[in-house]
């Protein structure tokens, strides 16, 4: 446990100092190209932000990919101005990090809090030919992180009315794996919790080619219809207002505890929990679709 505190604090100033020119060249294109217009949440940075993921393969609790990844999701919050700290702690003998980014303004309302899960599963279990190989996560996993780290960069700080939390939860996707549970990030991040929060809004599987963003029924019914609504005014059709699936995932533990709460999720997805879950299955436009919504939607909280 202190080993990796160690190697994550001396990793993290090493990889400061030495950051991609790429990704420095894309910001700055992306900031500058168009100096008179607002900063709007751009698809095609995030769709940048899943390929980098997938640089480091499959990103397995405990792992060195895992690891490497926290390190780069610090990395990005950090490098944009978030509040970022990691939460370090074990399950079954594997060291786990939740990371948490805060931008906490000047309010004294209750936090907002935005998570997703950066974890992806062991093993591809419904992939008819190689069901044993790791899931790449490109969309189960990588596009939710994309989408809160390309909110990091375009949220305008002046119109946010209290304080946001960006949260990448560890551990959310190895349920029924060598006696884990599902969601243990988050049920981690939940029972240790000291602040209470207005909402939590969770982010998975969100890049689909194929967005179909139905409504998750366990989601909080108020919380729901501003999103999917607000959706619908913005004309974003992959916001379906038809409640479809009942979902064990990230909200989960945030209802236990009475913060409303709603997941955000494509469970229409073909390649969920098989080797094809690759960046090609991912879209810009659907990653846009819903980092929109959102952004305007903690913009314009009243």
């Amino acid at each position: 446990m202190e080993l990796i505190n160690t190697n994550l604090h001396s990793s993290l100033i090493i990889r400061k100092a030495m950051r991609s020119l790429c990704v420095i060249l894309v910001f700055a294109q992306l900031s500058c190209s168009t100096p008179s217009q607002e900063v709007q949440f751009d698809g095609q940075s995030a769709l940048m932000f899943v390929v980098e993921q997938m640089a480091f393969g499959p990103r397995i609790p405990g792992s060195e990919e895992s690891w490497k990844t926290a390190v780069w999701v610090v990395e990005q919050m950090e490098s944009i101005g978030w509040e970022t700290e990691v939460q370090h702690f074990s399950y079954r003998g594997t060291p786990l990090m939740n990371i948490i980014a805060k931008s906490e303004g000047g309010s004294e309302r209750k936090p907002i809090l935005v998570g997703a899960h950066y974890d992806t599963r062991p093993y591809a279990d419904r992939d008819p030919i190689n069901p044993e190989a790791p899931v790449p996560g490109a969309n189960d996993g990588a596009s939710g992180v994309a989408v809160l780290i390309e909110l990091a960069r375009v949220l305008d700080k002046d119109r946010i009315r209290q304080p946001v939390w960006l949260v990448f939860f560890d551990a959310e996707d190895s349920g029924n794996i060598d006696g884990w549970d599902w969601i243990v990030g988050s049920s981690f991040f939940v029972d240790n919790l000291t602040q209470d929060l207005e909402a939590a809004v969770i982010v998975d599987m969100v890049g689909d080619r194929d967005l179909q963003l139905f409504i998750e029924k366990n989601s909080d019914p108020g919380l729901v219809q501003e999103i999917w609504q607000l959706a619908d005014q913005l004309g974003y059709a992959a916001f379906i207002n038809t409640p479809k699936y009942s979902m064990i995932d990230d909200h989960s533990p945030f209802l236990r505890i009475g913060v409303p709460a709603v997941d955000i999720i494509d469970f229409d997805y073909p390649y969920w929990h098989t080797i094809s879950d690759t960046s090609d299955k991912v879209s810009a436009d659907s990653l846009e679709q819903v980092g929109r919504t959102l952004e305007h939607w903690l913009e314009n909280q009243r």
